[in-house]
């Protein structure tokens, strides 16, 4: 798992142009934190399913979705919020989902006024399953898989409000609520290139063919492979 280190710092998170819940537009620092340069992929999760025994993905069999370089798709928050937990006994190393604040950061890469994550172009391409997360477009800090592919769990429930009161700095999201928080365009949509600011979200318990998600590394010695402004 190849994974982007974020450095520490300010960025503007959220947007004025779209649904009232996108915003408002406000500036947030975020500690330094490392980031899936891909969402977790077939390859990734099947060692979590072999090794802990929990039930595939409602999919996992489906020849559209069982390429081992498609995102893992159908898991619910519980699951890969129980991925993490594993991850992090596997690689000695502290792993969870992103805060909605480092998935837009890193969502970002640095260009904080782009409507998406790679800049102000819509792609033409359109889907009938999960593309290959190396088949779609990267960001400047060569994150992939952001949009066009699969919405991505966060770690914080789900608030439209939250950004009018939210801290400045490490927002952790609400402290309760019905519904996680989701982010990226998702490939099963009819438009599934989300603007970067979209917010989305879904009770925690349930599973669809375009949800997945990726990791956040907290810091360490351990090196990583790639290392962003």
């Amino acid at each position: 798992m190849e994974l982007v280190e974020v450095a520490a710092g300010w960025y503007w998170m959220g947007s004025n142009e779209g649904p009232p819940g996108d915003g408002p537009r406000h500036r947030v620092w975020l500690d330094a934190f490392a980031i899936g340069r891909t969402p977790v992929t077939n390859a990734e999760y099947a060692p979590f399913l072999e090794s802990t025994r929990t039930p595939p993905p409602p999919w996992w069999g489906d020849s559209r979705f069982a390429d081992p370089g498609q995102p893992v798709v159908g898991v619910n928050w519980f699951e890969a919020t129980a991925y993490c937990q594993w991850l992090s006994g596997e690689r000695r190393d502290r792993f969870q989902l992103p805060t909605e604040a480092q998935w837009e950061k890193a969502a970002r890469g640095g260009l904080d006024d782009a409507l998406f994550p790679w800049g102000a172009d819509r792609p033409a391409r359109t889907l009938d399953r999960p593309p290959l997360v190396i088949d779609t477009p990267a960001n400047p800090w060569g994150l992939l898989g952001l949009s066009g592919a699969c919405h991505e769990w966060c770690l914080d429930w789900e608030d439209e409000r939250y950004y009018s009161r939210s801290p400045d700095r490490n927002p952790p999201g609400p402290a309760q609520g019905t519904r996680r928080v989701s982010r990226g365009g998702a490939w099963r949509h009819q438009d599934p290139w989300t603007t970067v600011a979209r917010r989305s979200s879904l009770p925690p318990l349930l599973r669809y063919s375009d949800y997945g998600f990726r990791v956040v590394r907290f810091l360490s010695e351990e090196p990583v492979r790639r290392k962003c402004a």
